[in-house]
C-alpha cells in the first residue's frame, strides 16, 4: 500500500489504515486572482498521484479541493496581516468586478488541471459560498474558549489555548516573534501570535455576523470546508511546502479545537519548483504558465512528465530544455505504444510491472518508476504486445495519454514497423552501421527518423 512522508510526524507512513478501503483527502486549492503557474500546478499533481495510486489498489478516494475567492490577503505571509484581499486588488487592477475576476481565473485553473489530466475532486466548495460554515465554526470556537471577539468586529484565535501548535512546521509559540511591521500586531490581541478568524470591513465581499460586518480570515476557510465536506476524520491533507506555516498550523489548531481531537492523520507537502534556477515570481519575470508551454509547441502533458522526473519532496529546477526533452519522450512513447498495439497482445511482464508499482508505493518515487519504465521500453526480450499492455496499465497512474497515437500508425508503409524495431535494437547495441542503413531504408519508405537522447522518433 501507498506510503508517504508525513510532515508532522517526520517519517514515511502508510496512509490508508490497515483494513480500510477508503481515503479522504483535502487539498488546499487555488486563490483565484491570477493564472496558476507550473509551480502552483505541481501541488495538484501530488494529490492526483496519491489518488491514482490509491485507486489502482482498489481504495475509494474522496477529494475536497477548495476555491479561495475571498479572504486571502496580499501579504498573508505575516502572522496577522493587515492588507488588501488579493481578489479585490486584482479586480481593481483589471477594471472588473470581484466575481468576474474569481470566476475567470477559476475557469482558467480548471482548464489547466484538465490539460494535465488531474482528476476533478468530488467537492470543490467556494469560500464565498460557504461563509455560513465559517461563522458557525467561529461561534463554536468562541464557545469552547479557543477564540475571542474584540471591540471593532474582529475575532481572534487564542493560540495559547492549543498547546501542540507548531507540530507541523516546528515553529513553537514560545519561539515566535512579532511581525516586523508595527501595524502587523493588533494591540487588542491577547498574544502576538493569535490570528484573525474574522476581520471587520464594509468593502465588497463582506457579510453580516454577530460580531459585525466583515470577511473571514484565510485559514478558517479551509478548516470549515474540510470538516463540512470530509468530516472529522481526514486521512491526508496536501499542499505546497510554503503552506506549512502559518496556514496549515493555524488550520490544524482550528479544526482540532473544534472537533476535540486530531482531525488530519497525515500532512503531505510538495517542495518548491524553480524555473531556470529561480523561484517563479513577477519580480524575477520567470513565471511560466501552461499556456506558455502550449504556445511553444509542446504538449501540456510534457509538464506532467517533467514533474514526474523528480520526487514531490525534492526541490526541482525546471527549464525549457527539460520540457522539450519531456515532450520528445512523450511523443516517442506514444509512437512506441501505437506500434506495439499492432502486435499480438501478451501478458504483462509481472516482475517489471510490480517493481514500477512498488516505486510509486514508496513515497511516490516517480524518478525510479520512470527509469524502470525506460528499461522496459528497451527490453527486447519482452514481446511488443506485453510491453503494450504494461505501458497502458501504468498509464492509469502516469496519465500521459500514451494510447493517443493508436490507429495512426496503421498508415505506416508495409514493413516500416519492423524496420523501426530493428533500428531501435541496433542503436541499443551501438551498431551504428546497421542503424544508418535502416534509417536509409526507412527514408526510402517515406519515414523521417531522428535520434534523441531518449531514443528515436519518427514522422
Amino acid at each position: 500500500m501507498l506510503r508517504l512522508y508525513d510532515t508532522r510526524n517526520r517519517r514515511v507512513e502508510r496512509i490508508v489504515p490497515e483494513g480500510s478501503r477508503s481515503l479522504r483527502m483535502y487539498t488546499c486549492g487555488p486563490t483565484v486572482y491570477r493564472s496558476a503557474h507550473v509551480g502552483n500546478l505541481r501541488s495538484y499533481l501530488l494529490s492526483d498521484l496519491i489518488r491514482r495510486v490509491s485507486e489502482r489498489q482498489r481504495v475509494r478516494v474522496v477529494v475536497c479541493r477548495n476555491i479561495t475567492d475571498v479572504g486571502h490577503l496580499v501579504d498573508d505571509a505575516e502572522t496577522d496581516p493587515v492588507g488588501e484581499d488579493k481578489v479585490l486588488a486584482q479586480a481593481r487592477a483589471e477594471g472588473r468586478s470581484a466575481l468576474e475576476i474569481s470566476r475567470f481565473y477559476e475557469d482558467a485553473f480548471l482548464a489547466d488541471t484538465a490539460a494535465l489530466n488531474i482528476r476533478p475532486p468530488e467537492h470543490s466548495p467556494r469560500a464565498s459560498e460557504t461563509i455560513d460554515l465559517m461563522i458557525e465554526m467561529i461561534a463554536k470556537l468562541i464557545e469552547k474558549g479557543h477564540a475571542y471577539a474584540v471591540p471593532g468586529g474582529s475575532v481572534f484565535f487564542d493560540a495559547a489555548s492549543f498547546p501542540t501548535y507548531g507540530e507541523i512546521s516546528g515553529n513553537r509559540l514560545d519561539q515566535l516573534r512579532p511581525g516586523h511591521r508595527v501595524e502587523g500586531v493588533d494591540p487588542r490581541k491577547r498574544f502576538h501570535a493569535d490570528w484573525a478568524l474574522w476581520k471587520p470591513s464594509d468593502r465588497e465581499l463582506t457579510w453580516e455576523t454577530p460580531w459585525g460586518r466583515g470577511f473571514p480570515g484565510w485559514h478558517i476557510e479551509c478548516s470549515a470546508m474540510s470538516l463540512r465536506f470530509l468530516g472529522e476524520r481526514i486521512d491526508v491533507h496536501t499542499g505546497g511546502i510554503d503552506l506549512r506555516f502559518p496556514h496549515h498550523e493555524d488550520e490544524r489548531a482550528q479544526s482540532d479545537a473544534t472537533a476535540g481531537h486530531e482531525v488530519v492523520r497525515h500532512w503531505v507537502h510538495g517542495e518548491h519548483l524553480l524555473f531556470d534556477g529561480r523561484k517563479m515570481s513577477k519580480s524575477t519575470g520567470n513565471v511560466v504558465l501552461l499556456k506558455d508551454v502550449a504556445d511553444a509547441g509542446l504538449d501540456p502533458l510534457a509538464v506532467r512528465l517533467a514533474l514526474l522526473e523528480h520526487r514531490h519532496r525534492q526541490q526541482m529546477n525546471l527549464t525549457w530544455d527539460t520540457l522539450r526533452a519531456a515532450d520528445r519522450t512523450l511523443r516517442r512513447w506514444r509512437s512506441q505504444v501505437a506500434r506495439w498495439s499492432e502486435s499480438p497482445s501478451g501478458p504483462m511482464p509481472a516482475d517489471q510491472v510490480s517493481r514500477i508499482e512498488a516505486a510509486f508505493d514508496d513515497d511516490l518515487d516517480t524518478p525510479l518508476a520512470l527509469r524502470l519504465l525506460r528499461e522496459l521500453e528497451r527490453d527486447g526480450s519482452v514481446a511488443p504486445g506485453s510491453r503494450f499492455e504494461a505501458f497502458l496499465h501504468l498509464d492509469q497512474i502516469l496519465a500521459l495519454d500514451l494510447s493517443l497515437d493508436i490507429g495512426r500508425s496503421r498508415s505506416l508503409p508495409g514493413g516500416a514497423a519492423e524496420l523501426l524495431e530493428q533500428r531501435a535494437r541496433a542503436r541499443d547495441a551501438q551498431d551504428w552501421a546497421v542503424s544508418d542503413r535502416l534509417r536509409d531504408e526507412l527514408a526510402a519508405l517515406g519515414l523521417q527518423v531522428a535520434d534523441t537522447p531518449e531514443g528515436q522518433i519518427w514522422s
